[in-house]
């Protein structure tokens, strides 16, 4: 390997003119026994360098406790790229966006109300410096600089897009220069004046961030750096997809025709992604401009290599280019994994939500419902419980703050749902009376479907907020945190009885393999919304009702020979207790992208 510097408007490595050539692959959403089979399959595509993010949430799930072991053993994914001769371009963010949670910050930096995020804040880079204490130290030995292949470091990511704070981004330089992290070191904004006249730094290396026409939109970069090399950080082959929309596609011929805008003009690159993975448990995010829209469970992108990592007809075009300006072509001796159609399996155990509290969760009191972060969880969902004893005029329900779904149960039944994105009208809102000497209960579950990764709202909290009917708040609450973890080993499941299901239940079944596992396609046709747990690993979310995703992916090394536990979290109903099990995935309808 090599070190990577530059002069004038070329790249040179270890002396030499050299272009870079990556592709994006992060390493949290694939697992980690296939990370050598993208990585193989990514050189053998012609290019020279891997880039990734790290996900700052994974690797500090709760203040103060790191995790860099299995899928998340960003070692292990940076000695197997150098294994196979390719360089690695490291995005520490703390920010990330990536269409991840909260943009890859822990939820617990949201207990932190007088915290500013991505500026100067002194609370805020305390925190940003002990989890880069953590990150760095692991990484160090493996910069180019120490012989190793990690040959260039990204400041912050796509900071223009957000702030302005020059101050801020030379305090995160500076984190990197403490730890002794020796190596290029660059920003990336989209190529107008506003993001790179807010997110570069004079003194470092500037590349931008776009989709399309790159002869144009490189044109606006060498503006504003004559002397330096041209690099686009993130080349837009696809798109990702949002609940209630169409599945993103874009042809491979249009894509080949514009990939060759960089090697006519001479111009570095980072293909993203080249292969996109999955948004496996609740990691996906969400966008909010105008209103509200979440991440689907797939990331496949419309990538090179897919979201069960099989190479498409881009991955052809792609390397067909590479080869015609480089006369370089590389053997394919990766194989595609292998595939099965398990067929359908009969879930024939259940357990209802409501019967098994105090199962899986602990009573917590508070006067008003309060937000996830400020009780210390993260991710899942959240129940707030309550009685109201009569007599009390008829009244309409209102939540101020819905964060992101919420259902509401009237003595137990289900009566209505108020959406962020889609709030209720007042004729949809739930309105009752209670009469003398009557007590109804009420309960609000709320489902944090994935918080802002992208733009001002990233500060975006989770569950309820401002309970009240008419004018008047309701006080007085029971609240029961459900993160979905490991705390379901305490369900306490019931033979299946035949009976419809309308409220939030788990239905369990087995899925037995004989033989070596395969990569596999979970489907659930007849379910409305919830999620997938497979041996214990959440495989992700469904929400059939707003498509466009209509498969799950299950990779082989989530499965094991025999006997497999599948547990769906159903949160509204289903019509059927079968799921099945294909070969093949369904993203769903499909719309042209051209970024």
């Amino acid at each position: 390997m090599g070190i990577l510097t530059y002069k004038g408007d070329s790249f040179y490595m270890d002396g030499d003119k050299y272009t870079v050539m990556s592709g994006a692959m992060h390493y949290f959403r694939i697992p980690n026994e296939y990370w050598h089979d993208r990585l193989l399959k990514l050189k053998e595509c012609g290019f020279n360098t891997v880039e990734t993010y790290t996900a700052w949430n994974l690797h500090e799930p709760e203040e103060g406790v790191f995790n860099f072991e299995g899928d998340l053993d960003i070692v292990k994914y940076i000695e197997t790229a150098k294994e196979l001769g390719l360089n690695v371009i490291l995005r520490p963010g703390p920010y990330i966006c990536a269409e991840w949670d909260l943009g890859g910050f822990p939820a617990w930096l949201l207990k932190y109300e007088k915290m500013d995020l991505r500026c100067h804040d002194e609370l805020y880079l305390s925190k940003v410096e002990r989890y880069y204490g953590q990150l760095l130290t692991r990484v160090r030995p493996y910069l180019a600089s120490n012989g190793g292949n990690i040959i260039m470091l990204q400041i912050e990511n796509e900071y223009g897009s957000y702030g302005d704070d020059k101050e801020y981004l030379r305090a995160i330089a500076d984190i990197y220069s403490k730890y002794r992290m020796d190596c290029l070191y660059f920003t990336s904004d989209g190529p107008c004046n506003s993001m790179l006249k807010g997110g570069t730094l004079d003194e470092y290396l500037a590349v931008a961030n776009f989709g399309s026409k790159p002869e144009e939109r490189l044109a606006v970069l060498k503006s504003y750096r004559p002397d330096q090399p041209l690099m686009c950080g993130e080349y837009w082959c696809g798109w990702f997809d949002h609940w209630f929309e169409k599945h993103h596609v874009r042809n491979a011929e249009d894509i080949a025709a514009d990939f060759e805008g960089f090697f006519k003009i001479g111009a570095s690159f980072n293909f993203y992604m080249f292969h996109g993975g999955t948004n496996f448990g609740f990691m996906n995010g969400a966008n909010c401009a105008s209103e509200y829209a979440p991440t689907v469970t797939s990331y496949d992108y419309c990538a090179p290599l897919n979201e069960a990592g099989d190479r498409t007809p881009t991955y052809y075009a792609v390397r067909n280019v590479i080869k015609k300006y480089t006369g370089v072509t590389t053997e394919l001796t990766a194989a595609e994994t292998k595939k099965a159609a398990y067929g359908k399996v009969y879930l024939t155990e259940k357990a209802e939500l409501f019967e098994n509290l105090d199962n899986i969760s602990q009573c917590i009191r508070t006067k008003a419902p309060k937000f996830m972060e400020e009780l210390d969880q993260g991710y899942g969902y959240i129940l707030y419980r309550t009685k109201l004893d009569g007599p009390r005029d008829q009244r309409t329900l209102t939540i101020e703050k819905i964060r992101d779904r919420a259902q509401i149960f009237h003595n137990g039944e289900p009566k209505a749902v108020y959406t962020r994105w889609a709030p209720p009208a007042e004729e949809e809102k739930l309105s009752f009376a209670v009469e003398r000497g009557e007590t109804v209960s009420l309960d609000i579950l709320a489902e944090n479907m994935g918080r802002v990764n992208y733009g001002a709202h990233i500060r975006d909290q989770k569950g309820v907020n401002g309970v009240r009917f008419d004018g008047q708040y309701h006080f007085g609450w029971d609240t029961y945190r459900l993160p979905m973890g490991d705390e379901l080993e305490g369900l306490e499941f019931k033979t299946m009885d035949g009976k419809p299901i309308n409220k939030p239940t788990f239905l369990r079944g087995t899925l037995t393999i004989d033989g070596e596992p395969a990569d596999t396609f979970i489907r659930l046709d007849g379910f409305c919304k919830g999620f997938v747990k497979i041996n214990g690993f959440n495989i992700g979310r469904y929400f059939n009702e707003a498509g466009p995703q209509k498969t799950l992916f299950v990779p082989a090394p989530k499965l094991k020979k025999g006997k497999n536990e599948i547990l769906v979290f159903e949160s509204d109903h289903t019509e059927s207790c079968c799921v099945e099990f294909l070969a093949e995935p369904d993203l769903g309808d499909t719309t042209p992208t051209n970024k």
